[in-house]
């Protein structure tokens, strides 16, 4: 499918194997429905839903929607036992290095989509020289923006959540070049990096922090396509095995990113760089594998490491995605909260819960959307409702924020 587009910063990524025509489109970021960027093939015909792939911004009716909820509650009314939950977070390292022992690089596709999702990863561009013509302002509210779009953007990919911080209580500590870190907390973070005069990117002014980055699916296009010195990414996730393959891989490179094993529920684990010194988080399917119980603190860890006017850009699954449907009764460990096959688990978000999961933190909301789409398998013809969340959260300034 080629795209099209004249916005400068999109003729930049041009590593990344995206075929498009010249022609301007820019669309309203609104509140009420995702940016243009998530889509704007609208399904009017009925008749033409096996002519695409994928349709966006699809609204459920009234029964739909009821027969969706009737279907979560059917597949949550057996439980797993208690006694048996507590392997789920005991033994959830195991379960993540095996699945990428399995799948190695070969699971989930790259994640060429981000830059039209998260224009926020480019803004870096725009710092102290304004900006250009055909660029659009990215970093204010979202019902006051106009951002440059492309015209049928590649849909998002299905993904089978690929964070990798699970709740547990045998791995602890995170890892600094294969050194295991035994300092602990946010505040001892800032301690021990005041006594060190450098961390790895610290030479760069713009830094991105990737929260369970799997096998590098969001690292690589993400550094194909930001080649400035003065920006620098770190990339973390609880399977060693992710990490190793993160680092052997061949676009790896120390001085453009700096990948390490962590586990973000482990308070007492540090990271390889000191609080409020990054401008990017981003969280793409990684809290959904993380016990709601402890999601809010590893939100209020996050936001510490945030630069003040700095942005946490999420995205996750939404209540009633397919992919919760499809759960058989005995596969829930609590509620919205599953355990597949393998011993991995997911989490179901609805806006509510993700805005209270970032304004407690004392982030400000930018975008907080329900992202609903229907899937077609042409082939077989099959219809598939996903619903995705896709949020934008930013750090007040000092005293000058509301």
């Amino acid at each position: 499918m080629k795209l099209k587009s004249h916005c400068t910063f999109f003729q930049t990524l041009s590593s990344i194997a995206w075929k498009r025509k010249a022609g301007p489109q820019c669309r309203l970021w609104s509140s009420d429905r995702p940016t243009a960027p998530l889509g704007a093939r609208i399904l009017t015909d009925p008749k033409k839903v096996f002519e695409h792939n994928m349709w966006d911004h699809v609204q459920w009716s009234h029964q739909e929607k009821e027969d969706a909820r009737k279907k979560a509650i059917e597949n949550s009314s057996v439980q797993i036992p208690l006694e048996e939950r507590d392997k789920y977070d005991k033994e959830a390292g195991k379960y993540w290095d095996e699945f990428y022992k399995t799948h190695q690089n070969k699971f989930f596709k790259d994640r060429n989509w981000l830059f039209f999702e998260f224009p926020e990863l480019l803004s870096h561009r725009r710092e102290g020289f304004g900006v250009e013509e055909g660029q659009c302002n990215v970093a204010v509210p979202a019902s006051k923006s106009d951002i440059c779009n492309n015209k049928d953007p590649q849909p998002v990919q299905s993904e089978r959540f690929s964070a990798h911080s699970s709740p547990h209580t045998e791995h602890r500590g995170g890892v600094i070049d294969g050194a295991v870190s035994s300092c602990g907390g946010s505040g001892r973070n800032n301690e021990m990096w005041k006594k060190m005069n450098t961390f790895p990117g610290s030479e760069a002014t713009f830094r991105i922090f990737e929260v369970g980055c799997g096998a590098g699916n969001s690292v690589f296009p993400i550094v194909n396509a930001l080649k400035d010195k003065s920006v620098f990414l770190y990339c973390c996730d609880f399977s060693p095995q992710a990490v190793e393959l993160v680092k052997t891989h061949q676009n790896y490179s120390r001085v453009r990113c700096h990948a390490f094993v962590h586990d973000v529920c482990e308070e007492a684990a540090t990271f390889p760089f000191p609080d409020e010194s990054l401008d990017i988080i981003l969280l793409v399917f990684v809290l959904s594998s993380i016990h709601p119980e402890r999601m809010q603190g590893v939100v209020n860890r996050l936001t510490q490491l945030l630069k003040p006017g700095g942005t946490l850009l999420f995205r996750d699954y939404g209540r009633y995605d397919l992919s919760q449907l499809r759960f058989k009764r005995g596969r829930c460990l609590s509620e919205n909260f599953y355990v597949r096959g393998d011993g991995t688990c997911v989490y179901f978000f609805t806006k509510d819960e993700v805005h209270n999961l970032f304004s407690n933190a004392g982030l400000n909301e930018i975008q907080n959307l329900e992202d609903r789409r229907l899937q077609v398998n042409r082939g077989k013809g099959v219809v598939m409702r996903r619903v995705w969340m896709q949020s934008k959260y930013h750090k007040p300034l000092a005293h000058s924020d509301p």
